[in-house]
């Protein structure tokens, strides 16, 4: 089977790419392994999937829309493991068109391949960010998130209201994944546990009292 797997320097396309070579696969990663943070870091977490066999590495923003469009045409995946997105919410406040050109254009770029190119399956990453003003706990996927607090929330529930649609009209099974704080091996260095790891090292508060001020 072949997979495009998108966002695959990222911290979970690394390892949902390592998983899916396991078993078998063949994986073409892309990414367009911009500076939100450590571009080194992204680079490491690539040389341990480059060596492997069925990998491929395709460096571009799911924003371009004729060179996504190429991609699909060429490879006709079997499915999709769409994961790459301008990730953060307080950058969202700074840099809004970022959100708009990857979360929005990027997400319908990638839907309009699997739409025209025979995938199977999307299953794409969403955000517990989407809960937004929601005061019912524990959350469930059966509460309504029409109240976004951060453009970047408001990205993520358009994509799970685009990828319905999709679904809808062209029958396309898609799996929207509610994701909420990920950590582990060659995580995000801006994440909660890092930046909580870092301070008590350091024996400071400085850094975690600003971020979370």
């Amino acid at each position: 089977m072949k997979v495009l797997v998108t966002g695959a320097a990222g911290f979970i396309g690394m390892h949902v790419s390592q998983i899916l070579l396991a078993r078998g696969d063949q994986v073409v990663g892309l990414d367009n392994l911009n500076d939100y943070y450590s571009p080194q870091l992204k680079d490491d977490r690539l040389e341990r999937l480059t060596p492997k066999p069925g990998f491929s590495f395709v460096k571009m923003d799911v924003a371009d829309r004729e060179g996504i469009a190429k991609l699909f045409a060429e490879h006709r995946f079997d499915r999709v493991v769409h994961l790459a997105a301008q990730a953060g919410v307080r950058y969202s406040i700074e840099n809004p068109h970022a959100y708009i050109d990857s979360n929005i254009v990027g997400f319908t770029n990638i839907l309009e391949g699997c739409r025209h190119n025979g995938v199977l399956h999307l299953a794409y990453a969403s955000s517990s960010s989407v809960y937004g003003g929601n005061t019912l706990m524990p959350f469930s996927e059966h509460h309504s998130v029409d109240h976004p607090i951060s453009l970047y929330a408001a990205t993520k529930k358009a994509n799970e209201l685009m990828a319905h649609t999709y679904s809808h009209l062209f029958g396309l099974p898609t799996t929207g994944l509610r994701f909420f704080t990920v950590y582990g091996p060659w995580g995000r260095p801006d994440m909660a546990l890092f930046l909580f790891t870092k301070a008590i090292i350091e024996g400071s508060t400085s850094a975690t009292t600003r971020r979370f001020s």
